[in-house]
């Protein structure tokens, strides 16, 4: 994979690894077991500069490609797949939603206090009704005099807890369908807006996560993201291209329980020899590795076609797909090298385990990227010769 990427992008790699290996990696054991929100871990990614990684440098960003994005994230996820998620949302969906889509002044209020971690955001799409349509929006933003009040429930919202604003997103017109909806930043200190933790997930703990409840929450005209109506378009748009972080996250996890695994299986003897030496076992690697690699080579190729403005809609879900089950598959395989020991929590590769899991269902299902890469397949194809 070196030869494929840049001096700048090797560089890159090499020092949000460091910090993962120093910072991320000896704090995760102890945040899963307490399910704590991980502060320190956010100052220190915001005091790097990846709190605002793809943010332009006008805003205090560093301006980075999306194909830096996902390095960046392999390494965090690497390190902690909870902190992972945390910066995830807060630059791949909250972030890109009003670097992307807002007004100038929104852009220029929000986005240098994003830059550097200080406004941590959030991504207020799913509600209890809906997750995969995401279009059947039962929030509601009614029009008043000066903005809106939006009224409804939105739930699973990573940094809901803790997060300082919300992208949400709410019906302006009910009988338009995804025509009807459109995107707002709320607050937390405004009037109306309440979260409730939702707690006892199998994986990603230390991850908050939140129902985020609007009564009569009124939200200005300058705090609407596009025009009314945009907000379905915003919505799929921003999960495109973030679907390519959440493929970079999972190949992370998936790495680390591969390297785990290989210093297992060398020290671990059985029959007088390290279980290494074991064709069954080599089969294992060699499989964990190869899912790996192409997952990132088809994560890659996303990213590129996203930074050079061409079409990745496609190209995003099969990254996603393909590297969450691929980062699945070397959690289980992992699991499966340590044996016994693999099953207890001093392991680690348990916890890896439990982690990787949500990234088979959040930011689209395997089975709506599945749909998404076969319909696009088929429009392609267009009608069968007569």
């Amino acid at each position: 994979m070196n030869t494929l990427l840049t001096e700048e992008e090797r560089l890159l790699r090499s020092t949000v690894h460091g910090f993962a290996v120093r910072e991320l990696a000896p704090r995760a054991a102890a945040y899963d077991e307490s399910e704590a929100f991980p502060w320190d871990n956010v100052r220190g990614l915001g005091e790097m500069g990846l709190m605002g990684l793809t943010l332009s440098e006008q805003y205090g960003g560093a301006g980075a490609s999306y194909a830096q994005l996902a390095i960046a994230i392999e390494e965090i996820a690497w390190g902690c797949a909870a902190t992972s998620v945390i910066h995830l949302v807060h630059v791949s969906l909250a972030g890109d939603s009003i670097a992307r889509f807002g007004s100038p002044e929104l852009r220029s209020r929000l986005l240098p206090r994003m830059a550097i971690g200080e406004l941590l955001g959030a991504f207020a799409l799913t509600e209890p009704s809906s997750g995969s349509d995401a279009a059947d929006m039962s929030t509601l933003a009614k029009r008043v005099e000066g903005g809106y009040l939006l009224n409804g429930v939105k739930t699973f919202i990573t940094n809901g807890p803790e997060a300082r604003m919300f992208v949400v997103f709410a019906a302006t017109d009910k009988a338009k369908a995804a025509r009807g909806v459109s995107a707002f930043v709320v607050h937390r200190d405004n009037p109306g807006l309440a979260t409730n933790a939702q707690r006892g997930k199998l994986g990603m703990r230390a991850s908050t996560t939140a129902e985020v409840v609007l009564t009569d929450c009124f939200v200005p005209d300058a705090d609407r993201i596009g025009d009314e109506g945009d907000g379905f378009k915003i919505a799929m748009s921003v999960l495109d291209a973030s679907r390519i972080s959440v493929a970079a996250q999972a190949i992370g996890i998936g790495r680390a329980a591969l390297d785990l695994a290989l210093r297992h299986v060398r020290q671990r003897r059985t029959f007088g020899k390290p279980i290494a030496d074991h064709q069954a076992v080599q089969f294992m690697i060699a499989d964990m590795a190869t899912r790996l690699d192409a997952a990132r080579l088809l994560t890659r190729r996303a990213a590129q076609a996203k930074d050079a403005g061409l079409p990745y809609g496609r190209e995003s879900a099969m990254a996603k797909v393909f590297a969450s089950e691929a980062g699945s598959f070397a959690c289980d395989r992992a699991l499966q090298l340590f044996g016994g020991y693999g099953y207890f929590r001093e392991s680690q590769v348990e916890r890896l385990y439990r982690d990787v899991r949500v990234t088979e269902i959040y930011e689209g299902t395997s089975e709506v990227q599945r749909i998404v890469i076969a319909r696009s397949i088929l429009r392609e194809a267009g009608d069968p010769p007569a």
